[in-house]
């Protein structure tokens, strides 16, 4: 794979940090997303599995954050390094505990450069027993339109 400009890396990673930004404030939804990917992009996701293609990737950004009302998944920082980008952030529940603070998880997103402002991998990670766990003790309740994932999710996580 070619090694890009930093410079293009970089500018490929603010447009998905300011789309994320977009998808907080309501100006955007998380099937924007996908535009920001290659036809042939690999998505891993931690409940869902591995997902490949742009129409995957569109489908799955829909169907997997229905009934996710008031979640939020703000980011903390970012890093490159040639073509891969390292993205740390927040997975918080709309819910809170009885001290005030979120149920939140740390989640992190492994994401490679692929020129063009696209990218054509990510992975995200979070601990999901933590968030069983906060889903459970939080109390928390799908919305409406909710879908769960697949039972027997593809677990591939190699990159194209």
């Amino acid at each position: 794979m070619t090694t890009h400009p930093a410079e293009e890396v970089s500018a490929a990673l603010a447009a998905y940090v300011a789309l994320r930004d977009q998808i907080a404030a309501g100006q955007a939804t998380w099937t924007d997303l996908a535009e920001l990917f290659t036809e042939d992009a690999v998505y891993i996701d931690p409940a869902w599995g591995r997902l490949q293609g742009k129409e995957n990737l569109l489908e799955f950004f829909d169907e997997s954050m229905r009934g996710l009302d008031g979640w939020e998944f703000p980011i903390e920082f970012t890093a490159i390094s040639g073509n891969t980008v390292v993205i740390k952030w927040t997975q918080q529940l709309p819910t809170r505990r009885a001290d005030g603070s979120r149920y939140e998880q740390s989640g992190i997103s492994t994401l490679v450069y692929a020129g063009d402002g696209k990218f054509c991998y990510e992975e995200d990670m979070l601990n999901m027993a933590h968030v069983i766990e906060d889903l459970t003790a939080s109390g928390w309740r799908p919305g409406e339109g909710f879908m769960s994932p697949p039972k027997n999710p593809d677990r591939n996580f190699a990159r194209p």
